[in-house]
């Protein structure tokens, strides 16, 4: 089952935790509260869903090789960093390790509220993303090589006709497998099979 999608929080100011904490909970936004970078890490192994609204300045781990430690491991989770004034070069590195966004403290509320929700709305987007590769992926796993290949072939905008001649197939065989291939993959119409090869590829 997957965890609930939340505003996870990373910063070793209590203080921070506390009002970022309140803040979110009284506008109903999910959060979870992390102290380190590792707190978080260890979090994050076991699995969580959302965003992440880190610190730069941190003891032993900082904010940015947090997300240098995410992307590395292949997580696509929207990341913010907070920053003080005189970390926004910091905060434009970040951006270039591929954080969503960044913001200054004092964070102002409605602001922080705006990222926040961009952030879950983000993260919203790459499930579903996610979801429609896995789906496509399942899909076309299912079809033979042979099938595959005329789909691949048909992709390209060859005709039946080409395809047939590059694969040493009759046409009439190549008409088969594309019908063997509209109803495996339970789709009405080329272009949703191309569609799907696409998708099943990222």
């Amino acid at each position: 089952m997957q965890p609930e999608p939340a505003v996870h929080v990373v910063d070793d100011d209590a203080d921070v935790l506390r009002s970022v904490s309140f803040l979110l909970r009284a506008h109903r936004i999910p959060a979870r509260m992390h102290s380190s970078a590792s707190a978080f890490l260890r979090a994050e192994a076991v699995g969580i869903a959302g965003c992440v609204l880190s610190d730069v300045r941190m003891p032993e781990m900082d904010g940015i090789e947090l997300l240098r430690r995410l992307r590395a491991a292949g997580s696509s989770l929207p990341f913010i960093v907070m920053t003080g004034h005189a970390d926004v070069p910091l905060a434009v590195e970040a951006m270039k390790a591929g954080a969503m966004d960044f913001i200054q403290k004092p964070c102002a509320g409605e602001a922080l509220l705006e990222l926040a929700g961009r952030g879950l709305e983000r993260w919203r987007e790459l499930s579903a993303e996610r979801a429609r590769q896995a789906d496509a992926s399942a899909g076309i796993a299912v079809l033979s090589k042979r099938e595959l290949a005329v789909l691949e072939e048909v992709a390209r905008g060859k005709a039946s006709k080409v395809v047939a001649h590059e694969l040493g197939i009759s046409v009439r065989t190549v008409e088969v497998h594309r019908a063997n291939i509209l109803a495996k993959l339970g789709v009405d119409n080329t272009a949703s099979a191309i569609a799907k090869l696409v998708a099943s590829r990222g």
